[in-house]
């Protein structure tokens, strides 16, 4: 059940894309519009038919969206929002109501969670955003079609940063299999003295920090810099696992408020307000991510002791 409801959400996921390359390609006054809409289609088929489909092919697929990526060929186009007075006379219509569908995709998930334990998180995610769509559906009165051209849009607009947490999420595991911790360790042996615990803790908390940003997950990044600095530095110099391993683990977090990588947190979000700047959220959070780095800091090396 839980390997054929994913696979539902997954091609559901896949059809997105592919209306997305739809409406690129019908764009006139798009200025890139057959890459685009080849990018977009690609990474939809790839969530449709993936599994069907040869690694290598799907490898070379890859390559081709980051070609056109780093060519800045995949770009917004024209398509544009609902006029100010409409929405601002939704808005007044809907006033608070307007967040039930986004609490649903929370509830729903919990719920799921909590009850159907065997079909796992991603699974009530999925059920979550389906019943929040048919939510809104309902409360708005819109078209099916209204649907599929607002979620193209934003789509289209937060761009081929969205596609970055699958490839982190496998970027991780890369890293882990080609032996990056054992590296890290050598070159951090070579630096810190014998039974230097507070070295080790700013070289954890550090590395976790500034491995989360060229990574852009702190999950990721925690595998290789405990297997490389937190184990023989930290851990092996008598520090609480339980305690170490939480402040590492939001160290790295830290690291998450200062990086384009983590593209969900920071991209998207200055996407959706159509900042000047792409990285005005960044630019907010870093005085306050560099000072919780310092209190992760200080907080290993007094509680883990």
């Amino acid at each position: 059940m839980k390997s054929l409801l994913l696979e539902i959400f997954y091609v559901l996921a896949g059809l997105v894309s592919i209306i997305a390359a739809v409406y690129a390609l019908k764009d006139d006054k798009h200025p890139h519009q057959k890459e685009t809409a080849l990018f977009w289609f690609l990474f939809g088929a790839i969530f449709i038919v993936g599994k069907y489909i040869p690694a290598p092919i799907v490898g070379a697929m890859l390559l081709l969206m980051g070609v056109l990526t780093a060519m800045k060929r995949v770009t917004f186009g024209s398509l544009v929002n609902a006029a100010d007075g409409m929405r601002q006379k939704s808005a007044d219509r809907m006033k608070n109501k307007i967040f039930i569908p986004a609490l649903t995709i929370g509830v729903v998930a919990f719920f799921v969670a909590q009850v159907f334990k065997s079909l796992g998180g991603l699974v009530g995610l999925g059920l979550g955003a389906l019943a929040a769509t048919i939510i809104a559906m309902v409360m708005t009165k819109e078209k099916p079609k209204q649907f599929g051209y607002d979620g193209s849009r934003l789509l289209l607009q937060v761009g081929s940063a969205s596609i970055l947490p699958q490839l982190l999420a496998a970027l991780g595991s890369l890293f882990a299999a080609a032996g990056v911790g054992e590296v890290i360790s050598g070159g951090i042996a070579g630096v810190l003295s014998e039974g230097n615990i507070l070295g080790g803790v700013i070289a954890y908390c550090v590395g976790m920090a500034v491995f989360t940003m060229i990574m852009g997950n702190a999950f990721a990044a925690f595998a290789v810099i405990t297997a490389g600095i937190g184990i023989p530095f930290v851990y092996a110099m008598g520090a609480n696992p339980a305690v170490a391993g939480a402040l590492a683990l939001t160290a790295g977090y830290c690291g998450t408020l200062m990086t384009p990588m983590a593209a969900n947190f920071n991209v998207v979000p200055a996407a959706l307000l159509e900042t000047k700047n792409k990285y005005r959220v960044i630019i907010s959070q870093v005085p306050i991510a560099l000072a919780l780095l310092v209190t992760h800091i200080v907080l290993m090396y007094v509680w883990a002791f």
